[in-house]
């Protein structure tokens, strides 16, 4: 599946779907790709996060924000799911006035929806708006990656030879939850790397809720079979090429929406075990 937050954000971000990352050789490879996949694991959080935290949120507030916004990208929390004020005062032993700020900052950002009578859900966003938001990820996209090439460094490249890594290192692990919140991290990354932070901040919406609509909308048994478009997204632009790198990017996202199906997914899904370990 290819799929797919102000603070300095972790270099291993990615998106899922780069499979043909460079991987180092065998045991250091694994503690190597272990090690950024771990500093990775935060990052989609991060920069949605500390932009939150400028507005308001705080300790455990901040936490349980960054917990569902993890457990969104890695589809351990599938749209539709009901987010229990109660639920979130036990597993953090918290009031629930701390629950709902930040529930609300969740809400702001379209990653969850506030229903009367229900409470909070995971957003389901429509076909319609699913399709929607992939033309503004393409036109936002198409913009980012000149960006990246323009101000590439040696440091910039090492960063998103790293994500691919990270990303790699958990399809080859079978790790499809940290496969696919990488693969997101990785667009991420290059958002950042753009040096534009409006840009930046645009694109933590879009891919949060690209996740949620691949998770609605995509065949859930689908296999973790590579492709190498970030790897030769790369290439692209370690050789300065902008033109190919946005038609790549372009066609990129382009194939990911192509694979979805419409129809809602009736999954149940257990809060506590979704958001173990975040």
């Amino acid at each position: 599946m290819t799929q797919h937050t102000a603070a300095p954000r972790s270099k291993g971000r990615r998106k899922p779907g780069s499979d043909s990352a460079p991987v180092s050789t065998a045991s250091s490879a694994s503690a190597a790709s272990a090690a950024s996949a771990a500093s990775a694991a935060s990052a989609a959080s991060a920069a949605s996060a500390a932009a939150s935290a400028k507005r308001g949120l705080t300790a455990v507030d901040l936490r349980i924000y960054r917990a569902v916004v993890n457990a969104v990208m890695s589809h351990r929390l599938p749209p539709g799911t009901r987010l229990g004020e109660a639920d979130f005062c036990e597993l953090y032993q918290v009031s629930r006035t701390t629950v709902r700020k930040a529930l609300q900052r969740l809400a702001h950002d379209h990653i969850i929806e506030l229903r009367p009578n229900r409470g909070a859900v995971v957003a389901s966003p429509s076909p319609q708006e699913a399709r929607d938001i992939f033309v503004a990820r393409r036109a936002l996209e198409r913009e980012i990656v000149p960006l990246v090439i323009r101000n590439a460094t040696p440091d910039s490249l090492r960063a998103i030879r790293r994500a691919l890594e990270a990303e790699e290192a958990a399809r080859q692990g079978g790790d499809r939850a940290a496969w696919i919140r990488l693969g997101g991290e990785f667009h991420l990354l290059l958002a950042e790397l753009s040096g534009n932070a409006v840009l930046q901040r645009f694109m933590n919406e879009l891919v949060l809720r690209c996740s949620l609509i691949i998770a609605l909308y995509e065949n859930p048994g689908a296999p973790m079979c590579g492709n190498h478009e970030h790897s030769d997204l790369l290439a692209l632009i370690e050789g300065g090429k902008t033109e190919q790198a946005c038609a790549l990017i372009e066609h990129h996202l382009a194939d990911i929406e192509s694979r979805l199906h419409l129809g809602e997914q009736d999954r149940k899904v257990n809060l506590a075990q979704a958001l173990a370990g975040f």
